[in-house]
């Protein structure tokens, strides 16, 4: 007990003012909570302070900034937590939903192959545009401890990595791959035999729907904690590499923000032209109030209401396929959060941690954004966990998430326009091979007035 207090107090008197800033920050970010800021301007406000903080206590060398440092290292823990229940979760969640396999393969089948495909692009497109900007070139990080002895696995070891063989030992070793299969196993089944007997199945379907909402509560609970986690992290790495590093970071932007605007452009507007064969400056026109309330609200879900009114009455889709597609697409269709920021985010990892990736790691980085873009929550902040499963299934370090967690919420407002644009395109797209597109009214601009008051 001696040796605790001992501890205790060696804590207080060498950390005594770095405890005391942080306590000072997390009021004052506590207070603009009470005060209704933005989640958003929060975390940035979160990143300013922790900047400033840790450039200070590098200018005075005698400060140690383990104090505030801890709080960050307590974020992460809890980040962790939540990877594999979530994915598990969310992924059986999404799919079991889904009422008969008669169903899911007639609009089911083609909805979750744009969804997915989509997500599989935007990923390829993530990972080009950042191994053409390199955003993590100028982040020196340590290398990773197993830096040195890391093998690239071969393609037959992938293959067998990704098999379920044990998923509760898989669960407890953290292997993120095995469990989000696993889950799809269930959900099948669970489709096939409530297709026969929907009495056996719906207490099973009933916990799941359950887990989803308690664990979405979890999330909310961690997410809300960002601001103070960005603030403790980014103060250390500030305190570590100071000002010239972090300035560094402005690359993260740019890259995301191109690489956005090419699969927004480029993949949506190649896929309205070329497979429904309508104008896509028309599309784009249509669909806009659903990019202006993605954007500001950043939440797939908060932008469900309104995109169901532009897919039914600006896009003339029918309310079947509208009604099917719009709710799946806010927790299945994330082209933004799960295909091109976990890319960028592995290069910059790579890069800055001094981690060299090969052809397999990118093929496994482009799975693995796909299936784990499935269930993704649809409000400001879960990206992160997508992210982190990417980069637990590639063995890299999650501290690159503190270095990247100050920007996300600039990015975050992009990455969730593109995830409910590609909603709305695969709505058209499932909605025009099934005979339920009104083309004739798309093209004569016969659009109802939608009630913008609504989300």
């Amino acid at each position: 007990m001696d040796k605790i207090d001992n501890n205790l107090l060696l804590a207080i008197e060498t950390n005594w003012y770095s405890f005391v800033t942080a306590i000072f920050v997390f009021a004052f970010l506590y207070f603009l909570a009470r005060k209704r800021v933005g989640f958003g301007t929060r975390v940035l406000v979160g990143l300013g302070l922790g900047l400033v903080v840790g450039i200070l206590f590098q200018s005075l060398d005698s400060l140690e900034i383990k104090g505030i440092t801890t709080f960050g290292s307590i974020y992460i823990s809890l980040i962790r937590m939540l990877v594999i229940p979530l994915v598990f979760v969310l992924v059986l969640n999404s799919i079991a939903s889904l009422t008969s396999l008669d169903y899911l393969r007639k609009i089911g089948f083609k909805t979750f192959a744009w969804f997915l495909g989509t997500t599989g692009i935007a990923s390829v497109i993530g990972l080009l545009t950042a191994l053409v900007f390199n955003p993590g070139k100028g982040i020196q990080q340590p290398a990773a401890s197993d830096a040195a002895t890391r093998e690239i696995p071969t393609f037959s070891d992938v293959i067998l990595s990704l098999v379920p063989s044990n998923p509760v030992s898989e669960a407890a070793d953290g292997k993120v791959v095995p469990i989000l299969i696993f889950a799809i196993f269930l959900a099948v089944a669970i489709i096939k035999v409530g297709s026969k007997n929907e009495e056996a199945v719906k207490p099973v379907r009933d916990l799941i729907k359950s887990a989803t909402q308690i664990l979405h509560q979890v999330v909310k609970f961690v997410i809300r904690l960002t601001p103070y986690g960005v603030f403790a992290l980014i103060a250390g790495v500030a305190a570590k590499y100071g000002w010239d590093t972090l300035q560094e970071l402005g690359s993260v932007i740019v890259t995301s923000y191109v690489a956005l605007i090419i699969h927004f452009v480029l993949v949506f507007g190649g896929l309205v032209l070329f497979v429904a064969k309508v104008n896509p400056l028309k599309f784009f026109k249509k669909v806009y109030p659903t990019v202006a309330v993605a954007f500001t609200t950043r939440s797939s879900y908060a932008t469900l209401p309104i995109n169901l009114e532009v897919i039914t009455k600006r896009l003339h889709v029918s309310p079947k396929i509208a009604s099917f597609v719009a709710p799946l697409g806010a927790s299945v269709n994330f082209n933004g959060c799960g295909g091109v920021w976990p890319a960028i985010v592995v290069v910059f990892t790579s890069q800055a941690f001094g981690i060299e990736l090969g052809l397999t790691d990118y093929v496994v980085l482009v799975f693995v954004s796909i299936i784990s873009s499935i269930g993704v929550a649809g409000v400001p902040g879960p990206a992160v966990i997508s992210t982190t499963v990417v980069l637990t299934a590639l063995g890299l370090p999650l501290e690159a998430l503190a270095i990247v967690a100050g920007v996300e919420a600039l990015i975050d407002m992009a990455r969730t326009a593109v995830n409910a644009t590609g909603t709305s395109v695969t709505a058209l797209l499932v909605a025009n091979s099934e005979g339920e597109f009104d083309r004739d009214a798309f093209n004569n601009d016969d659009d109802e007035e939608i009630a913008l008051n609504a989300v």
